[in-house]
């Protein structure tokens, strides 16, 4: 059996196609560097992580992009002998404007190389590059009307105008009319047209509803690929909107694929909501086996429109048992689970030495423009991560480095080995638990004095709540106390229609007196654990707890 989701942690957006026996999920990455994951499967259950295509300047420069920005919803198709991904890059989240850049690049291979980028539009995001059977290409993406009542944080169905269409080719780019093509069902907030071709029949999947928990799968057909598009007698193929106790919740915008046996599968993002409805994890990857019935319509195999954990595999296929990961970082390349946050220039905030991940501090923890962290995904709802913090000589308040639970600069915990003149190198916890839009720090404890040389730093999630701890050469000791992390996640804070992204875990560095001290971090380990629901019970006294 296959079991859900299929892409853990932060894999929002799933753009599935084929290749040979070879499937691949494009992902969007917002602000999350380098642009795209591509993940790849020859049975549909286990997957790999094989590519980030968009990895230089010319491709993608997100410095100054606002949280939850950059990257969205790419569309990865395969034909003429190449690879394809269409993706936007979003410049404004806020406010009624949507500055949303949609671009194409191509590659022979799945990695690469991928070539520089070929602008198209920026009349609307969630772009796709139909390929028709005659060999014309055409692309489609929701366009978005900024005379509405539809602020940032806060969509409302006339900003999402319907599915714009228009005839494409690599040497004309854009041309012939443009045509409003699928205004949408009921349900509204329209986005993420993909088209497909069955049976005489064009096939518009849209995602509908936003991406909280009324998202849907919507399904329309034409004779004609300009139509008019009708809608599924159900509308939604697939949606949880309506099953608020499915284990997989907020279902929707995916992508159908035919196995060369003419199985059908339909991917769609979830998340798996902690009580009280806080996804950690993200907007995660599933994927739901689908019929086709007589009156040619798509449906959940078994019926209804929530999908299931469990889904019946090809063949023998079974998906992997979790493992932990020991990521030995002195080494010369970044473990490629990792990302770093908008630039293309990552010399300039860490240096893989061959001995150590150096981080070189710069601007704040939340910074658009040079933040100095290096994190992976949290794709457990309980885990526990460590790192070695082997040199870090900080001389002043202004020097930080550490290991933080991070979302975005609203949304972290970060266990912070700073300085202060009474007592020299310190241990301290700097938190944001949810403050947008103005972004305000707390102190959840008073900080304590390290000794010199490498020190070790934890942290333990269960759920709603992370616990730090520390070592130094001894046993490892609990300190500050247990820190609400329901606060890292898409519903924290602003909530699910302003944060796009995921919880992250990792390392920091920042220097801002503009020096560039540098932090050497040896090991990092992230290791599952079982989740075991607990009543929250958050401190908030500035006593440390030891």
């Amino acid at each position: 059996m296959i079991q859900n989701p299929i892409l853990r942690g932060f894999n929002p957006d799933p753009s599935i196609c084929r290749a040979g026996d070879t499937y691949y999920i494009a992902t969007s990455t917002f602000e999350w560097y380098p642009g795209v994951q591509i993940h790849a499967s020859q049975d549909l259950a286990n997957w790999d992580l094989v590519a980030r295509p968009l990895s230089r300047a010319t491709q993608l420069d997100m410095r100054g992009n606002p949280d939850s920005c950059g990257v969205w919803a790419p569309c990865l198709s395969y034909a003429d002998g190449l690879f394809w991904l269409v993706y936007t890059d979003v410049k404004r989240l806020d406010g009624n404007f949507k500055d949303a850049h949609n671009y194409i690049v191509t590659a022979p291979a799945i990695d690469g190389p991928w070539s520089d980028p070929v602008y198209v539009n920026s009349s609307g995001f969630d772009p796709s590059l139909f390929h028709d059977d005659d060999g014309r290409k055409y692309f489609c993406n929701m366009q978005w009307n900024h005379v509405s009542n539809s602020v940032g944080g806060h969509p409302k169905h006339p900003a999402f105008d319907g599915i714009l269409l228009q005839e494409w080719s690599p040497d004309k780019g854009l041309f012939g009319p443009v045509k409003n093509i699928f205004a949408g069902s009921a349900h509204g907030l329209t986005e993420a047209p993909h088209i497909f071709k069955r049976d005489g029949f064009y096939y518009l999947t849209t995602a509908e509803g936003g991406t909280g928990y009324d998202h849907a799968v919507t399904l329309a057909r034409s004779r004609d690929l300009w139509g008019p598009y009708e809608l599924h007698p159900d509308s939604f193929v697939i949606t949880a909107k309506d099953a608020p106790d499915n284990a997989l919740q907020r279902t929707g915008h995916g992508q159908l694929v035919e196995t060369p046996t003419g199985e059908v599968y339909h991917t769609y993002l979830c998340s798996r909501p902690l009580k009280g409805r806080y996804s950690p994890c993200g907007r995660e990857t599933g994927i739901a086996k689908c019929t086709w019935h007589e009156d040619g319509w798509l449906y959940l195999d078994g019926g209804g429109t929530a999908p299931s954990v469990h889904v019946p595999a090809l063949g023998s296929a079974a998906s992997k048992e979790r493992a932990a990961v020991s990521y030995d970082l002195a080494s010369q390349h970044l473990p490629m689970d990792f990302q770093w946050l908008r630039t293309p220039e990552p010399d300039r905030i860490f240096k893989m030495t061959g001995t150590a991940l150096r981080l070189i501090g710069r601007e704040s923890l939340g910074s658009w423009f040079e933040q100095s962290l290096v994190a992976r995904r949290q794709e457990d709802l309980s885990y526990r991560a460590t790192c070695h913090l082997s040199q870090f000589d900080p001389s002043t308040y202004q020097h930080g480095a550490g290991l933080t639970t991070y979302y975005n600069r609203h949304k972290f915990h970060a266990l912070c080995v700073t300085w202060t003149q009474e007592a020299g190198r310190v241990l301290t916890i700097l938190s944001c638990n949810g403050d947008w839009p103005d972004g305000q720090l707390s102190f959840p404890c008073d900080a304590i004095a390290l000794g010199d040389g490498p020190v070790e730093l934890s942290v333990d999630v269960n759920g709603t709540q992370q616990q730090f701890s520390y070592r130094q050469g001894g046993d490892w000791v609990a300190f500050g106390p247990q820190l609400d992390a329901r606060v890292i996640s898409d519903e924290g804070g602003r909530g699910e229609h302003a944060s796009f992204t995921g919880a992250f875990v990792g390392m920091f560095a920042f220097d801002i007196t503009g020096q560039g001290k540098p932090a050497e971090f040896t090991e990092f380990s992230y290791v599952p654990q079982a989740y075991t629901p607990a009543t929250p019970h958050f401190e908030r006294s500035h006593e440390c707890q030891e």
